[in-house]
């Protein structure tokens, strides 16, 4: 067991700390970066969906880097089998005996590399140990580091040669994001970097180690959700599960996540109970990829985060009442009313 949990405000310190010395070297959004973080606190794993040159491994390898952790890549290939990612047992001729050699999944944040363009079997070797924290290999199970985080990419233009992920997969992920093209001020930062190139590329630092990161996966679960935001986060799954447009809404698993993240969603603002602002915030992120639409609304180009929030306008949100002599408000501070 870890020491003392570390308190809200100083988690939130240090999660801003680690988004700013990312952003020292990636050029990205912020709130994107905020939302990778949010999946880190959770112990989740993320998804990011870009089209080639936008950041991607960049951006993972800067997060293993910032917290301290052991990073690994997996390029994904058709030709990819379940044992370059697991491991395997190989025979020593010294010992006439088999002994396991880990794979590439055995690091504190793996980065799957174009995962959708893996087959199926290949991919689902990443189920157990994104699920359960371990793989198992002829039989004998083996832990994976703590903390393990997946960062998995894909692509979504170029579809020949893929294979799209499978539900049960994609719901195994906590966030789902995309870090989009520069805006004007980051287009011209990477412009300016690549007529200087003579100056060093920027770099980032380690901001904490593993055992610190372990304490802020920590820091979430004191966070205070009331019942009404209770209420409100299975009205928002439920109704996603009624929408003539959806054939599959969120599944319970996907109820507990947007409940977990939301509460990261308020250790970020320094907050020690979640709004309906954090809820609704990380709603699409966190929820978007758990659908599966109907067929007709496929067709029509509807998009899943539209559905979210178009359920995000439709379900009412609850009023939450300031009352500073409850553990939920902050010292000197009342909680906001949410109309």
């Amino acid at each position: 067991m870890l020491g003392m949990t570390q308190s809200v405000p100083d988690a939130a310190t240090t999660a801003d700390t680690v988004v700013e010395e990312i952003l020292s070297a990636v050029v990205a959004d912020r709130t994107v970066l905020e939302d990778i973080v949010a999946g880190v606190l959770t112990r989740g794993h993320v998804l990011l969906e870009d089209v080639p040159g936008t950041g991607k491994t960049l951006t993972a390898r800067s997060f293993a880097t910032a917290l301290g952790l052991e990073f690994s890549r997996i390029q994904f290939t058709p030709d990819l089998m379940p044992a370059d990612v697991t491991g395997s047992y190989v025979f020593e001729e010294e010992t006439a005996d088999f002994h396991f050699t880990p794979g590439p999944v055995f690091a504190n944040v793996v980065l799957a590399d174009e995962i959708n363009r893996a087959p199926p079997k290949t991919q689902s070797a990443l189920l157990e140990a994104m699920e359960e924290g371990q793989v198992t290999v002829d039989g004998e199970t083996h832990e994976l580091p703590d903390p393990f985080i997946v960062i998995a990419t894909q692509n979504p233009v170029e579809q020949e040669g893929t294979f799209e992920l499978p539900e049960a997969q994609r719901d195994r992920f906590m966030i789902k994001t995309s870090l989009g093209y520069p805006d004007a001020d980051g287009t011209r930062e990477l412009i300016d970097r690549r007529a200087d190139r003579d100056r060093p590329d920027p770099t980032v630092e380690p901001v904490v180690d593993r055992e610190a990161v372990r304490s802020l996966q920590q820091v979430p679960e004191t966070v205070t959700v009331e019942g009404p935001l209770r209420e409100y986060i299975g009205s928002l799954c439920r109704a996603t599960r009624t929408d003539g447009r959806v054939d599959v809404g969120v599944s319970p698993r996907g109820v507990q996540r947007l409940f977990e993240v939301s509460r990261a969603r308020a250790v970020l603002a320094g907050r020690e109970y979640v709004v309906p602002d954090d809820v609704k915030r990380i709603a699409a992120p966190s929820l978007a990829h758990r659908l599966v639409l109907d067929p007709e609304a496929s067709m029509q180009g509807l998009s899943r985060r539209a559905v979210i929030d178009s359920v995000l306008d439709t379900v009412e949100v609850p009023a939450m009442e300031a009352d500073v002599d409850t553990e939920t408000a902050v010292e000197g501070t009342e909680t906001p009313s949410a109309q």
